[in-house]
């Protein structure tokens, strides 16, 4: 295994990191199963985009277009009938999200 694959991903420390890493004002606002949903949206976008493919150079910097990403959870939660978000909302999500796997070194 590579090292750029030693990562350890754990859905459930994602969503208590991302619970701790919302403002004091949507605490509550989420349950676990809320951030987990958008989270899987997060990687459907990332997978859309080719981001997860295996046949990606390793060292190709990739862009995320925190915008795009954002109107593409709000899309498809309304579609999903998952409930409107606004994009502040998400935004701390798609961050908390960020950080987290910044925290695991997904990254490196």
């Amino acid at each position: 295994m590579s090292e750029k694959n030693d990562f350890i991903y754990d859905e459930d420390d994602s969503v208590k990191f991302i619970q701790n890493y919302l403002p004091q004002e949507l605490k509550g606002k989420f349950s676990n199963d809320d951030i987990n949903y958008i989270v899987d949206l997060i990687y459907d976008y990332y997978d859309t985009k080719g981001y997860l493919s295996d046949s990606k150079d390793e060292d190709t910097d990739i862009e995320i277009d925190e915008e795009e990403l954002v109107n593409y959870v709000i899309k498809n939660a309304q579609k999903d009938g998952m409930g409107k978000y606004t994009p502040e909302e998400i935004t701390f999500i798609v961050q908390g999200e960020l950080e987290y796997c910044d925290s695991i070194n997904m990254f490196d």
